[in-house]
């Protein structure tokens, strides 16, 4: 086997796996395709990196609450 066919097999080999991945348009999870699945994803991580910590939302100044709904007296 000639240099220049080394060089070339290990680069073809490359390059027809990465054509095996699944297409933008391949049916992906739960009935969507794999592009929307990706995009799904990442509107789901956008959205929990804009979530406020949980100390922001539950203060701790406010007055309990009891199961009547009524505010308990401290």
């Amino acid at each position: 086997m000639s240099k220049s066919m080394r060089r070339f097999v290990p680069l073809a080999a490359v390059l027809f796996l990465a054509a095996c991945g699944k297409g933008e348009n391949d049916p992906g999870p739960g009935g969507v395709t794999v592009g929307e699945a990706r995009a799904l994803d990442q509107a789901a991580e956008m959205l929990d990196d804009r979530r406020p910590p949980d100390e922001a939302l539950y203060s701790t100044d406010a007055p309990a609450e009891s199961a009547t709904g009524a505010l308990s007296s401290q």
